[in-house]
């Protein structure tokens, strides 16, 4: 049995009480992760972070003090290697895209079962990006009404397009590379030239800036 040490280090960052010690006893049963330390705000998670620095993070978005997209923007100012997955419920859309800018790197819904919390954990643990594919839809429908911010098909080639819908369907370069029959080295190359024509910092931005801007559809 693996020891709370060697163990990836969780913080649980939600404002109900009964909804943190549920997460925390799924959590703990799992056999790579351990729970470290429980905040039910913002503030209570940045003076908890001084002392005690996670592998990972499941923060909610909205508490009182102080909310998720605050706190997840002053801690990413702090330590940029964080990884923050959002703690999202039904009706959240419209702050999405506010989460990913403050450097969140993953999004599952509350309702979900402990094996796609635990399949973001591994994915964003291994530096990925995770959406969870219901959430997605959400995510989708929400934003399609949503005005374009720029005209950014007209600068993307068609090996660009091609492999940012492969990035949003969560596939990594390597996969990308062997779908598209080309090195990982040349969708690295796209891939930071799909982020930096899309002043994206990172995968998950670039994904709801995507579905944003109605790039793809997924």
């Amino acid at each position: 049995m693996t020891s709370n040490q060697s163990k990836r280090k969780v913080i649980i960052v939600d404002d109900h009480t009964l909804f943190r010690n549920g997460l925390r006893i799924l959590l703990n049963n799992l056999e790579n992760y351990h729970v470290v330390g429980e905040a039910s705000n913002g503030k209570q998670f940045l003076d908890l972070i001084k002392t005690s620095t996670p592998d990972l993070v499941l923060m909610d978005i909205s508490m009182p003090v102080m909310d998720g997209i605050e706190a997840s923007t002053i801690a990413h100012e702090l330590y940029p290697d964080l990884k923050i997955i959002t703690l999202s419920m039904y009706g959240e859309e419209d702050y999405y895209y506010k989460m990913v800018n403050a450097g969140v790197k993953g999004f599952v819904l509350k309702n979900s079962d402990i094996k796609e919390v635990k399949a973001a954990l591994d994915v964003v643990y291994d530096g990925g990006s995770f959406f969870s594919s219901e959430l997605l839809q959400n995510l989708i429908s929400s934003l399609k009404s949503a005005p374009k911010s720029k005209e950014l098909h007209s600068e993307l080639s068609e090996r660009e397009m091609e492999i940012l819908i492969l990035i949003c369907q969560g596939l990594s370069n390597q996969e990308i590379a062997d779908k598209l029959f080309i090195s990982k080295r040349t969708v690295d190359k796209h891939r930071a030239n799909i982020l930096e024509k899309s002043e994206s910092k990172n995968t998950a931005q670039l994904v709801v800036y995507a579905i944003k801007n109605r790039f793809v559809e997924l």
